[in-house]
């Protein structure tokens, strides 16, 4: 069966009935459960859409001002790519990774931070000191603006794909699992209602033949007496007196007793 009237195919006993009743339970329990979790990630979903369009114009500013400021340190110092290429050895920025946990879902978080010492403290001593410092903390703010962009770019991902699916389940247990589990039930109970009614039927109908008998057989019994009665027999008192083996008083002799 298909549609509303859906049904899980199963023979109608009340163990039957208490197994579908503890399975709808368990199903709207379910659905509750994802419900809750399905709202909570599209709410964490929505805070990072915000986050993100944020950081997208900031970012903008940030590499508008680290332009501006690379542009400066070349106009000051001149062409010093060799110096910096010849100081780098190692990479100053480093990220990691760490995992958060929202309604069950890890979600990736990237941290920066630094590591070793300022390869680049001698850098621009003769001229554009100022300048090369200040094009090192604009840029150092454009790559962990990055760092978090990228962050929350991942998540962004994830969540999407998540609560995707957790719809999709909200809406199969909703639409799909509980009808049937309900049809199941209503198919159950009156399946069980219309054996009531037989099993109902059946004994007013065993008592009505007993009655029948019995009315019959008191018909029997009224009619042998009447014949019995016209045959001329005993009465029924005195049969039932011989039966029970008691005398008439009259016929009985009394002991002679001696005083």
């Amino acid at each position: 069966m298909s549609g509303n009237n859906a049904r899980i195919n199963i023979f109608p006993t009340r163990m039957a009935l208490t197994n579908m009743k503890l399975k709808l339970k368990g199903a709207q329990t379910g659905h509750s459960l994802l419900k809750r979790k399905s709202e909570a990630l599209t709410k964490r979903f929505r805070g990072i859409t915000v986050k993100i369009d944020e950081l997208k114009r900031t970012m903008g500013q940030v590499m508008q001002q680290a332009s501006f400021s690379l542009a400066q340190v070349q106009y000051f110092t001149g062409d010093i790519s060799y110096q910096i290429q010849e100081a780098s050895k190692t990479a100053q920025l480093r990220v990691r990774a760490k995992q958060e946990n929202v309604s069950g879902v890890m979600l990736p978080a990237f941290e920066m931070y630094n590591e070793g010492g300022n390869a680049f403290e001698f850098t621009g001593l003769g001229r554009g000191g100022q300048q090369v410092q200040k094009a090192k903390e604009v840029y150092t703010k454009a790559v962990e603006t990055l760092v978090e962009l990228a962050s929350l770019q991942t998540a962004f991902v994830i969540l999407d794909e998540v609560i995707k699916a957790t719809n999709r389940r909200v809406n199969a247990i909703e639409h799909v699992i509980i009808p049937r589990y309900e049809n199941t039930i209503k198919y159950i109970i009156s399946e069980l209602d219309e054996q009531d009614r037989e099993e109902f039927f059946r004994l007013k109908k065993v008592q009505s033949k007993k009655k029948e008998r019995a009315a019959v057989e008191d018909a029997i019994r009224a009619r042998n007496a009447m014949e019995a009665d016209r045959n001329g027999h005993e009465a029924p008192i005195l049969q039932a007196a011989e039966e029970t083996g008691q005398l008439n008083v009259l016929d009985h002799e009394d002991e002679d007793i001696i005083f």
